[in-house]
């Protein structure tokens, strides 16, 4: 976990956007000795968000799978998989 004053976000923005971008994990920046804010890159940001659609639509899938939703063959359940998740 990566920690850092709002002092050094600002006066180093710099220093905090590279070390974000490098290490690809959320910089949790304190205010007052508590914690206030989540920093982190664009690229993870997006990538967190591709992650937890995905896992959105894997439990809706299951949660069909459990409430009896008509059972598929291996082939009729790749096609579907592949549609729900564009291909990822």
């Amino acid at each position: 976990m990566i920690i850092k004053a709002s002092a050094a976000l600002r006066n180093d923005y710099t220093s905090i956007s590279n070390l974000a971008k490098e290490t690809q994990e959320p910089i949790y920046i304190t205010k007052n000795g508590e914690g206030d804010l989540v920093l982190m890159s664009i690229e993870a940001f997006e990538k967190r968000e591709q992650v937890l659609k995905l896992r959105e639509k894997i439990l809706q899938a299951e949660q069909e799978r459990m409430e009896g939703v008509g059972a598929l063959s291996v082939a009729e359940a790749k096609k579907r998989l592949m549609e729900r998740t564009n291909g990822l």
